[in-house]
């Protein structure tokens, strides 16, 4: 029992002195007349004048690239494949064979056609004969003048019958030909579906394969209506023509982000736009001297313009919020503002203000991700480059 009332005793002694020890130490700590407590540090922001100038901006565009020439190859008459020339992917020289055909049945029409050529050249030369024999005859009047005429009329038949059998031959010839299929212009081979003995047909809708040109090839690219207006205000001219011979050579970036060597230019442009996606359609023509282009690859054209008199603010300056674009704006006593602003286009880092700001208007530049509306700052001044050039 004793014990029990120990331990009771010791325990309400160690509660005391935990609800003791706090209190005397908050009575010990130094007094400052609770200044520090109403005291708020002002941060130290750089802040930037914004200013017009000249502005450089590039817009890409995604496109589609096919050589300067592509060539559906496919045969021009029926046959089993007898031979095939060239693998998939070779560089083959206008007029080199591609595939081979079996022949023989054309090779048999064409003998035949120039045999009755030949039977009709003989009876033509018959025919001949026999008006040169009636001519004096029927001038003696040895004979009826009847008989000549008859004869003139076969001559006659007999020279269209000529006339009809050399175009057979020439055509059993041309057929003939087509049994070689030779290549119409110098380029690369596609894909070859077809093997050898199969069956193959002019009134098929595969080709045997696709032969592409490209010394150059072509970038196809579409332009919404909003950026073609703006294109066609920055370059003018009485045609389209006339307005593409002044834009800049574009730069094409392939596929792995790369920029590709040779420079391009845009040589046409659609003459509608397309319904179902409110854009025009334009060609930049690229050099391929390596032929490190192929039809199919896919890219993106960049095009390069100057806007001039424009103001820019570093994207970094810039809060995204709902699909608005905010800065924050310096006012009296060096209180912020969050401005929003209309972003027109991008040049390199910075952005193309619209409206939202004035020349002269100050931002801050850091920092401003944790900024707060109505905050008050310690500004630190920061030359922009905008401000720079016009100093100059």
């Amino acid at each position: 029992m004793m014990t029990k009332r120990v331990l009771t005793r010791l325990f309400r002694i160690q509660v005391l002195i935990g609800l003791c020890v706090p209190i005397l130490f908050y009575g010990c700590a130094p007094s400052n007349g609770g200044k520090d407590a109403g005291k708020k540090e002002t941060p130290a922001l750089q802040v930037m004048t914004v200013n017009a100038a000249d502005a450089t901006v590039t817009t890409g565009y995604s496109a589609l690239l096919e050589g300067k020439v592509n060539v559906e190859i496919r045969p021009q008459v029926d046959g089993t494949l007898q031979n095939i020339y060239v693998d998939e992917g070779s560089y083959v020289k206008a007029g080199q064979p591609l595939f081979k055909i079996d022949d023989r049945v054309y090779r048999e029409q064409y003998n035949s056609a120039v045999a009755a050529q030949h039977a009709a050249e003989a009876g033509f030369a018959v025919a001949k004969l026999e008006v040169d024999k009636l001519v004096p005859l029927v001038q003696n009047k040895v004979v009826a003048d009847i008989q000549l005429k008859i004869a003139k009329a076969n001559y006659q038949a007999a020279k269209a019958s000529v006339e009809q059998t050399t175009a057979a031959a020439r055509s059993a010839h041309v057929n003939l030909d087509y049994t070689v299929i030779k290549a119409p212009v110098s380029g690369y081979i596609g894909k070859i579906p077809f093997r050898l003995g199969s069956l193959v047909s002019k009134n098929q809708s595969e080709w045997l394969t696709l032969l592409s040109d490209v010394s150059e090839v072509y970038a196809y690219f579409s332009m919404s209506e909003l950026d073609f207006s703006r294109f066609r205000q920055q370059y003018s001219g009485a045609s389209f023509q006339e307005m593409l011979r002044k834009v800049a050579p574009v730069s094409l970036i392939i596929a792995d982000g790369t920029r590709f060597s040779e420079k391009g230019a845009i040589t046409t442009i659609s003459g509608q736009f397309d319904q179902a996606t409110g854009s025009v359609r334009l060609r930049a023509v690229f050099p391929n001297p390596h032929a490190l282009l192929r039809s199919g690859n896919t890219g993106k054209v960049e095009m390069e313009s100057i806007s001039h008199r424009v103001l820019l603010v570093p994207q970094a300056s810039t809060v995204e919020l709902q699909d608005k674009v905010f800065v924050f704006l310096l006012g009296k006593g060096n209180k912020v503002k969050k401005q929003v602003i209309a972003v027109q286009a991008k040049s390199g880092n910075d952005y193309i203000v619209s409206s939202g700001l004035q020349p002269g208007d100050t931002i801050v530049t850091v920092g401003v991700d944790k900024l707060q509306d109505g905050a008050v700052i310690t500004p630190v001044r920061n030359i922009s480059p905008a401000a720079k050039e016009s100093r100059q």
